[in-house]
């Protein structure tokens, strides 16, 4: 029987094990590659995605743990204002470098802004400390939040 997901705003029904975890049921299943696969143990973030609102390393979250939530993916995070000023600001201020942890990176963002509409650096650091930038871009996430926080206002 398969497990139906609600993801990005429409019910998707997948084929997997119920022990099957979340991400790849996303890229597997549903062919939404934007969730990167990083670590496996939810400690890079690379993984991330919303469930009911909340940041989630999607590489732990069981499927058949999701009856009845909600799932934002980074494909759809623009069609969000706060996810579109997050966006915005990452173009602004070069974040990306390799670009592989940046859809977690702005997954966490958004869902940061969504709590805290202008969080001091200390509040962004502890949000977006799950999330691991091999090209060390941190002071540049930094700022585009600031940025983005400064845009929503």
């Amino acid at each position: 029987m398969p497990a139906l997901l609600h993801v990005n705003g429409r019910v998707r029904a997948v084929e997997v094990d119920p022990g099957t975890p979340l991400l790849w049921a996303l890229r597997d299943e549903l062919g939404l590659t934007g969730t990167k696969f990083g670590c496996g143990m939810a400690q890079c973030g690379a993984c991330t995605v919303h469930v009911d609102g909340v940041a989630t390393r999607s590489c732990v979250r069981p499927v058949s743990t999701l009856a009845g939530s909600k799932v934002l993916t980074i494909e759809a995070i623009a069609d969000d204002r706060v996810g579109q000023a997050v966006q915005q600001a990452w173009v602004r201020h070069d974040v990306a470098q390799c670009g592989y942890c940046q859809s977690g990176q702005i997954m966490s963002a958004v869902a940061l802004l969504k709590q805290q509409r202008k969080p001091s650096d200390a509040q962004i650091d502890a949000a977006m400390a799950g999330n691991l930038c091999r090209c060390g871009s941190y002071p540049r996430i930094r700022a585009a939040v600031h940025d983005a926080a400064r845009a929503l206002a």
